[in-house]
């Protein structure tokens, strides 16, 4: 493993992020977007108020320019290659509306498929800026050590295997390896998601972009830089997410089929008449009538507006959930893999137990819980280490003012000494404070203190021995809080989706099985790397399940990404998960996600309607101009009061009670259709 000399900013942080980030505005999609949207909303008053043409038109026709020019040109470049796409039919059928007086209409069908295009353009950049920003987790350059053993600060990328390199206390350590000598933490939750910092010794794996804690290690250099486990993440993202390309090409095969058919009607509905001998002014008024009954524009609204106001709906009560699509998506999900740090752990350390020792000593033995708790937050308080501030937060918390400590020392892997109030106080792991313990004939009070330490660590706590004077006196047991919604969200999962969630967790196999026993949680999967995670998913989805991953770290950002649908918990969530994710718990809580579920299946069921409502009002008028008179105003009041019906049919998910509604469906899902 290599390591930083000059330690890195964290991905969320400040000004290398800033850089890092592509702006909205430096996408000319979200520039041509903006004009549009802007010029119509000048326009639009104008229009309906009924100021005269020129001063809406203009405005009108700058809006037709600016949203419209990329798409028709994109899509003539389509035409090159014997294409015809949706987005050159959507442009053809706006001119065709204002030709024969439909300006607002057709203007307003350029601002949103402009609109469309810009968020795709903005949400692909935010991917790419994330995954370019975590490759900035792995150092730039490390301390190589020479055969005549001196030291040399080389680029991470010309590490080779085999080379032996030191990384000394707050470093990130820059390649994948094991260590040769030296003793300390490693901070890699953002490779398996532990939440606290794993003890590393002669022989032990470390991985890149991982955080060195207060010891110093040397390791042997195990992988190149390319083909480490954080380089891996960033493939499996990418690959991941363009195992979507099948349904995009689908769906460019819709369109296609789609456009040729629309062209081909209403050429016919044009020419036809006139071999018949009709005349040209009529025969092309019936061609336009039909062009403005047929628009899609009524289907695009059947479908947006109740996705859009669910969307919304989600967004008010801490959803946020990118697009429309992914909305829709929500609704179709049918399995459910959790996360375990910090999705349904709150990823914060805590004291949760207390427990005394019985000790000869009077004086010592005269210690309470409280007592022994500030006793060992006063050793700990000068130590940075998660488990000594989880112990100096929890006295704190009870009140208590620490004693100052003198003479404070700190060994990696083993914990901290210091004098406190005249004695001796250590605080530190069971297992290398009680030598001997295991020897029947050794000290009995080193037994017992053991086997209290295996009992807290049976209950899936870190145990933490506290001793004074060398006399074991107490133990407190540290572990990654439940969420107080994380069982109920379990349920409701369960009753959406027919099958009870998966766990997926980077953590040890006892306190993964404890907290899925606590949850409800069948089916768990320990020790996993982000890989692993894939795996699982992937073996899902082959099995026909459409699955959603819900997660918060890097290490979950390959299975956000593989997932039917990924959810990342947005409070500590990394850069990667929040980008990678289709949506985001903004406030980490974490029973709006089967509530949003099920408000994407009322969405979904809306959305049938008014495809029935929109594709009943065309196909009436379709075939009244076809096979009849259809007079031009009547044509256009049916085709705009269709869209106004499926619009405001959607729109009632907006309100609060579709959100209660959808609350109660997750306790009690309703037989909603999912395929």
């Amino acid at each position: 493993m290599a390591s930083t000399l000059t330690k890195p900013a964290p991905p969320s942080a400040g000004p290398a992020d800033a850089r890092r980030r592509t702006r909205v505005l430096a996408l000319p999609e979200a520039r041509w977007a903006l004009a549009a949207l802007l010029l119509f909303l000048a326009a639009l008053p104008l229009d309906l108020l009924g100021a005269p043409a020129w001063t809406w038109g203009p405005l009108f026709a700058a809006t037709y320019l600016t949203g419209g020019w990329e798409p028709a040109w994109e899509g003539l470049k389509a035409l090159k290659d014997r294409t015809l796409d949706v987005d050159l039919l959507m442009v053809v059928a706006a001119l065709g509306a204002a030709s024969i007086g439909q300006v607002l209409d057709g203007a307003l069908l350029i601002v949103i498929f402009a609109t469309s295009g810009a968020l795709e353009a903005v949400a692909t950049a935010r991917t790419e800026d994330s995954v370019r920003g975590l490759l900035d987790l792995a150092p730039a350059t490390a301390t190589r050590t020479l055969d005549d053993g001196s030291e040399q600060s080389v680029p991470t990328g010309g590490l080779v295997v085999g080379d032996v390199i030191v990384i000394r206390p707050g470093e990130r350590i820059g390649a994948d390896g094991r260590v040769l000598a030296g003793a300390s933490e490693v901070d890699q939750a953002t490779i398996t998601g532990e939440p606290l910092p794993v003890p590393k010794e002669a022989g032990d794996e470390v991985f890149a972009g991982t955080l060195n804690g207060t010891g110093v290690l040397r390791v042997a250099v195990g992988r190149d830089a390319s083909d480490s486990v954080i380089a891996r993440i960033v493939r499996m993202v990418e690959e991941a997410s363009a195992t979507k390309a099948p349904t995009q090409l689908f769906i460019e095969k819709i369109e296609q089929r789609y456009s040729l058919g629309m062209v081909a009607a209403t050429l016919a509905v044009f020419l036809i008449p006139l071999a018949f001998g009709a005349e040209l002014t009529a025969a092309l008024l019936r061609a336009m009538t039909f062009m403005i009954v047929a628009s899609p524009c009524a289907v695009v609204l059947a479908t947006m507006p109740p996705l859009l106001s669910a969307l919304a709906n989600a967004g008010r009560h801490g959803v946020l959930v990118k697009s429309a699509v992914v909305m829709e998506r929500l609704g179709q999900v049918d399995a459910v893999a959790l996360d375990k740090t910090g999705t349904l752990t709150e990823g914060t350390p805590r004291v949760t137990a207390v427990r005394l020792l019985p000790v000869p000593d009077p004086a010592t033995n005269s210690l309470d819980e409280d007592g022994l708790l500030a006793l060992a937050a006063a050793a700990e308080h000068p130590s940075e280490h998660p488990l000594a501030r989880a112990v100096v937060l929890a006295a704190q918390a009870r009140g208590h003012r620490l004693a100052p400590a003198e003479d404070f020392g700190s060994t990696p892997g083993i914990g901290v000494t210091a004098t406190v109030g005249g004695r001796t106080v250590q605080v530190g792991a069971p297992a290398r404070l009680l030598p001997g313990a295991d020897d029947p004939a050794g000290d009995p009070l080193s037994a017992r203190a053991a086997d209290a330490a295996a009992e807290l660590e049976a209950g899936g706590h870190t145990a933490v021995l506290v001793t004074v004077d060398g006399a074991p006196v107490g133990l407190l047991g540290i572990e990654d809080r439940l969420r107080p919604d994380a069982t109920a969200t379990v349920a409701a999962l369960t009753g959406l989706t027919g099958t009870a969630p998966t766990l997926l967790t980077g953590d040890n196999p006892r306190a993964a099985a404890r907290l899925a026993a606590a949850v409800g949680i069948t089916d768990v999967r320990a020790g996993l790397l982000p890989q692993d995670k894939v795996a699982a998913v992937q073996d899902q989805e082959k099995a026909g399940r459409k699955v959603m991953v819900i997660g918060d770290g890097v290490n979950d950002a390959p299975a956000l990404a593989a997932a039917h649908t990924g959810i990342a918990m947005g409070r500590a969530g990394s850069d990667l998960a929040l980008e990678t994710a289709d949506a985001v718990i903004v406030r980490d809580e974490l029973a709006t996600v089967p509530t949003v579920v099920a408000l994407s299946r009322r969405a979904r069921g809306l959305v049938v309607q008014n495809l029935v409502i929109a594709g009943s009002f065309i196909t009436v008028l379709v075939l009244w101009d076809l096979l009849g008179t259809l007079p031009l105003p009547l044509g256009v009041l049916g085709h705009e009061g269709s869209t106004v019906l499926v619009g405001l049919n959607g729109l009632r998910l907006l309100r609060e009670s579709a959100w209660r509604r959808a609350a109660a469906d997750a306790v009690e899902p309703r037989p909603v259709r999912t395929g």
